[in-house]
């Protein structure tokens, strides 16, 4: 997944000019404040790639090429939840484009266990009971629109505000409270079971 060889990839040569060398009131960010910054969120833009892609092994390459982009665009930030909302709009456009290349390509998935998605009658929590809601979950997840993914993951798994998911987002931040509220509700029929 994340490691200190990725981010050596990530890096590659190069330098980044000091603060001196630029004039203006923010500074990019020295090669071991980017080390930092990326302990702090490559596992969080992990997830959240892994999440609206469905795909561990996308999820990497991504990871990979936002910070890469992130590193080499050397832009400047006010502070620290800019430059990871910065980070994770590259990531959401990385996600958006390769959607677009693969759009004419059809996928089929195969599942390996038919009983994945069985549910015990018993209310009692369980260990199959949580795997088999946190695969239900997953799995209306996949059917949301991948805009809809996005929102959801962001404002819950990554506890965004909706001023910095209209920023990652490129959506305006009076839309956020509606667009969530929309994607809830789809997500809730489709855990229902009311739509396919």
């Amino acid at each position: 997944m994340i490691d200190t060889m990725s981010l050596s990839l990530v890096m590659g040569t190069g330098a980044v000019p000091s603060s001196r060398e630029l004039d203006g009131t923010a500074a990019l960010m020295s090669e071991d404040e980017f080390r930092a910054f990326y302990e702090r969120t490559a596992r969080p833009l992990w997830s959240y790639l892994s999440r609206i892609t469905g795909d561990r092994q996308q999820a990497d390459d991504l990871v990979q090429e936002a910070f890469y982009r992130f590193y080499r665009a050397g832009a400047r930030h006010e502070n620290e939840a800019h430059r990871r909302n910065s980070l994770f709009q590259i990531a959401t456009n990385l996600v958006r484009d390769a959607a677009r290349r693969r759009k004419g390509v059809e996928e089929v998935a195969i599942d390996d266990d038919p009983l994945v998605g069985f549910v015990p009658q018993s209310e009692a929590p369980s260990p199959e009971r949580d795997t088999a809601v946190r695969t239900d979950v997953a799995r209306a997840m996949q059917k949301l629109e991948a805009s809809q993914r996005e929102l959801i993951w962001l404002a819950y798994a990554q506890g965004a505000s909706h001023e910095e998911i209209a920023s990652v987002l490129g959506v305006r931040a009076i839309s956020v409270r509606t667009l969530l509220f929309r994607a809830r509700k789809k997500l809730a029929v489709l855990l229902e079971g009311k739509e396919q």
